[in-house]
């Protein structure tokens, strides 16, 4: 059945206190969501939007950061409005050329990222962090919020999608321009570190960042400033979503104080034998407040 369309993995690290009202944080990569049926690089039908939004509500997430979505619309087909508010980066991008693949005579559409937010949590929407641009319209901005629950403590998210094909090491051909992101990703974590509250950076990273020694986590995980102490929530964990990979290239990384709450982890997979309904799995983190 739809209803039960996925099942979750969960890994939890120890920790005596057991949250009465945990906050739990999401992401999810849902590969070229149209808002019309049967465009994009993944065409699909309304029967595949129904099970994805039954996978979105499973989550039972206070937000969601999510990639590879055409626009607002298309976002509310899976995200339902009665229960989410979604916002999106303001970038227009400029889609270009067919797909390839499975679909070689379908059109790309726009790959935005964005938050689906629980209606009734307040939030702060900053500017969007454009500087991930690099100036090419291409690549994606970052989202920038405050999550602001009720009874619990404000937490700073950075919704990211960075580009794809450098893996691993530096030798690939996106290689040099997925690196000149980071230096610009790095300045939000290291402000976001010098600020009160704490964060999260979550999203599709396209990079393998719990491989031993990897430069990129090296990089960003320096502990200066203080808080900029940073946890791979997934360290430690291989996915278990598509059977070719041994590791996350999403993921959620936390502050040194958001890690202190961190209270487990979660792959969720879509039913053995049923349909993919995206080439990513959602993960989520839970904070005990």
């Amino acid at each position: 059945m739809l209803a039960a369309a996925c099942s979750p993995a969960t890994s939890a690290p120890a920790n005596p206190s057991v949250p009465s009202k945990p906050l739990k944080l999401a992401s999810w990569n849902l590969e070229f969501l149209a808002e019309r049926n049967g465009e994009g690089c993944n065409p699909r039908d309304d029967t595949d939007y129904a099970a994805m939004r039954r996978i979105a509500d499973g989550l039972d997430a206070d937000v969601i950061a999510f990639q590879e979505a055409e626009n607002e619309t298309a976002a509310a087909r899976v995200f339902d409005p009665a229960k989410f508010v979604v916002i999106m980066e303001a970038r227009k991008g400029s889609p270009d050329g067919t797909c390839g693949g499975k679909f070689p005579a379908q059109t790309v559409i726009r790959q935005a990222v964005g938050f689906a937010i629980r209606k009734d949590i307040a939030f702060d929407r900053h500017a969007d962090v454009t500087s991930l641009m690099r100036g090419n319209e291409q690549l994606r901005s970052g989202i920038d919020i405050t999550l602001r629950p009720e009874g619990r403590t404000p937490i700073r998210l950075l919704g990211i999608h960075l580009k794809s094909g450098c893996f691993s090491g530096s030798e690939a051909k996106a290689c040099p321009i997925f690196q000149d992101q980071i230096p610009a990703l790095e300045a939000w974590i290291d402000a976001a570190a010098a600020e009160p509250d704490r964060f999260a950076v979550l999203g599709d990273w396209n990079r393998r960042l719990a491989l031993p020694g990897d430069m990129i986590w090296t990089e960003i995980d320096d502990g200066d400033p203080v808080n900029a102490d940073l946890t791979l929530a997934d360290a430690g964990q291989p996915p278990a979503c598509n059977p070719r990979y041994d590791s996350f290239i999403d993921h959620i990384v936390l502050d040194r104080r958001a890690a202190a709450d961190r209270t487990g982890f979660s792959e969720t997979l879509y039913v053995p034998g049923e349909k993919h309904y995206s080439d990513h799995c959602p993960i989520a983190v839970t904070l005990r407040r």
